[in-house]
């Protein structure tokens, strides 16, 4: 039986559930994001147990329950009590810590009856040791997991530190869903229209093996963060915009079209109250780029600008937005998607530890955990002294990936 106090989902929530609603039980596992913290020299397990217990009762999204029996009005609602924490430890000496991550996030959640994260303490045979930490996608986004990260180690150097609850996703869904959140909505799937009504068919030409093949392939590159840097500052623009104004040119050229039907992933973390709230808030947002094949330099403005006015609605009713698909599925599909990824600020010391690797330009294949979201998605991060660009991509194939990547890693060179 639902819980009286039960409510919406957030549009974040919301948004994930769209994602995920119709996955065979061989998939469920996707939705699941794996981290490994390091911890202090010395940390006691049951200092970790006491801190994932303090995180529990401070964050409402820790411990709350999903009814999706009915897949078209899910609802939530908040455990009263904390469950026990269960941290098992693997020995000292066994598999890796990203091994261990990998396999743990191999699980599914059962979001009716548990709760959406699992932690293991994982020791060396040096006595460092680190906490793997994994979570569904619903329970935080990459800045939430960060926001987690942190408090939590707070909590392992000063016990008792976070004793103050934190507003959660049923608060966030109770402003969403509320007069300003409504009006804000509207706005939002008005310009879902009218950007599907004014966008190109453009696509990326099926070049795969196989149909329905999905590859994944990373570059990472310490000159392209440099001449990110350099031709951001040049152009007036953020590191962001840089980027993605060199994926998008080498996305239009091959598709044949000047303009691109852009999904952008907007955090929408812009109002104080919220922006450390610990929930998923992403949303795909669209943004028309027009002039995809001018000069980088302009191009760069134009993503910029049209990026800041897309993010502006970035929280739409994407059930709202689903219906509009149904009815123009052609116009609403995107070109591609791009994400850059940020984290809170004030942890370069982690940031650079985070960039060990190779420094010159190298590419890799990965097999993706996940093959949800857009057919063609790069995700740009900047890890310390490097930038690393994933590109997720449907039916495109192998080489017409690296082809693509290495232009974006060109044309950022030759613009610096």
């Amino acid at each position: 039986m639902q819980p009286i106090d039960a409510g919406p989902l957030s549009l974040g929530q919301l948004s994930v559930w769209h994602d995920i609603r119709e996955l065979p039980p061989s998939r469920r596992h996707e939705p699941n994001n794996a981290a490994v913290w390091d911890l202090p020299p010395g940390t006691a397990p049951d200092a970790v147990r006491a801190a994932l217990a303090c995180l529990a009762r401070r964050h409402p999204s820790l411990r709350t329950r999903y009814d999706l029996r009915d897949p078209d009005a899910p609802r939530q609602w908040v455990a009263e009590e904390t469950a026990p924490v269960v941290l098992p430890t693997a020995p000292a000496g066994g598999a890796p810590a990203e091994d261990q991550a990998r396999v743990l996030a191999g699980e599914p959640f059962d979001l009716g009856r548990e709760d959406g994260w699992r932690a293991r303490l994982v020791g060396d045979a040096s006595g460092s040791q680190c906490l793997v930490f994994v979570k569904h996608h619903i329970l935080a986004d990459a800045w939430a997991q960060e926001v987690l990260r942190r408090e939590l180690l707070r909590e392992i150097a000063v016990p008792g530190s976070l004793r103050a609850t934190a507003p959660g996703p049923l608060h966030l869904a109770a402003e969403q869903h509320g007069p300003t959140g409504l009006r804000r909505q509207r706005a939002a799937l008005e310009r879902w229209e009218r950007l599907g009504s004014r966008a190109p068919a453009a696509r990326l030409p099926d070049s795969g093996d196989a149909p329905g093949e999905v590859v994944q392939a990373t570059l990472r590159s310490a000159p392209a963060l440099a001449a990110a840097r350099a031709f951001a500052g040049r152009a007036g623009v953020s590191v962001a915009s840089a980027v993605m104004a060199a994926y998008v040119r080498a996305v239009a050229r091959r598709c044949g079209s000047d303009a691109l039907l852009v999904h952008l992933m907007s955090a929408n973390r812009f109002a104080g109250r919220w922006k450390d709230v610990v929930t998923s808030m992403n949303q795909w947002v669209p943004a028309l780029v027009e002039g995809a094949r001018a000069d980088l330099t302009s191009l760069a403005g134009t993503v910029h600008w049209s990026s800041l006015r897309a993010v502006r609605h970035g929280m739409s009713d994407v059930t709202a937005v689903a219906a509009l698909r149904t009815r123009a599925p052609q116009a609403l599909e995107p070109a591609c998607a791009f994400n850059h990824v940020a984290a809170p600020p004030g942890d370069e010391a982690r940031a650079a530890a985070d960039a060990e690797g190779p420094a010159e330009p190298a590419l890799s294949f990965e097999t993706p955990f996940t093959t949800i979201g857009p057919r063609c998605y790069a995700r740009s991060q900047e890890d310390g002294q490097v930038l690393t660009v994933r590109l997720t991509a449907r039916d495109v194939g192998r080489a017409e990936c690296v082809a693509l990547l290495w232009e974006l890693h060109d044309a950022l060179l030759t613009a610096a």
